[in-house]
């Protein structure tokens, strides 16, 4: 197809969101598309996508910790530029603590992750940025499927009569997805645990002494629910997460 200059047809128009710099040095992969981490806050990974609306493109940046698949930062902009990306990774911090020693942000060849600005701001929280290959969305494939199942889900999802009409229609309809995503959402890689459950139990098995981030403050209680696994009745612990930074009075 390439060598008769024909390709496949897109359903979205083509939007470049990776923009990398030619000859400009680049982070090392320090992944190598091995997207697994032992515990929270080892390894994270962001990518940018888009969402085209009536009054214009609203680009997205999320960064997503690798253990629980937990959104951690965010960001809806009408532009593109390394300030959003700053903005998600200071939600982050906000979120999961100022010093993260031996966290790894991976993530693609753009001009925004390339930036001396963003290797500055990810420094400033004890964290290495990590970069793959120019083109390839192997080298960053988990940040590449969070964007599919979010584009699929919410934006051209089910309950969709028409397209978006605002930047900021956009980024309210995305708060309540990261929402649902993080604190509802099941995940088959979690054994069918929204993330914020899964990072709970991590906490309280693993770290008996929580007050590393929000999540490891939960409150647990002892109730479960009972859920069909291979067709089979199975009862299982299920842990209640209270986020207390949403609440003064229990912070």
């Amino acid at each position: 197809m390439r060598v008769a200059g024909i390709e496949g047809t897109r359903r979205t128009k083509r939007i470049r969101t990776t923009r990398p710099i030619p000859g400009a040095p680049r982070h090392p992969d320090l992944v190598e598309r091995d997207f697994t981490a032992s515990a929270p806050n080892q390894l994270w990974v962001t990518d940018l996508t888009f969402v085209a609306t009536f009054a214009g493109i609203a680009y997205v940046c999320f960064i997503v910790d690798a253990y629980s698949r937990m959104i951690v930062g965010w960001r809806v902009a009408s532009h593109m530029r390394t300030t959003m990306v700053l903005d998600a990774i200071e939600m982050a911090r906000w979120s999961r603590g100022k010093r993260l020693a031996g966290l790894r942000c991976h993530s693609d060849a753009g001009s925004q992750f390339t930036s001396i600005r963003y290797g500055e701001r990810l420094a400033e929280i004890g964290a290495v940025p990590s970069i793959g290959t120019v083109g390839d969305s192997f080298d960053n494939a988990l940040a590449e499927t969070v964007n599919g199942y979010y584009e699929t889900e919410l934006i051209r999802g089910p309950t969709r009569t028409g397209p978006w009409r605002t930047v900021d229609d956009v980024e309210l309809a995305t708060l309540g997805w990261v929402r649902c995503h993080n604190t509802s959402r099941l995940h088959g890689y979690l054994h069918d645990r929204p993330p914020a459950e899964f990072e709970a139990i991590f906490y309280e098995t693993d770290r008996p002494t929580p007050g590393r981030n929000p999540i490891a403050r939960a409150v647990f209680q002892n109730t479960s629910r009972t859920k069909a696994i291979q067709g089979r009745p199975e009862t299982i612990t299920r842990f209640d997460v209270v986020e207390p930074w949403r609440n003064p009075t229990t912070a």
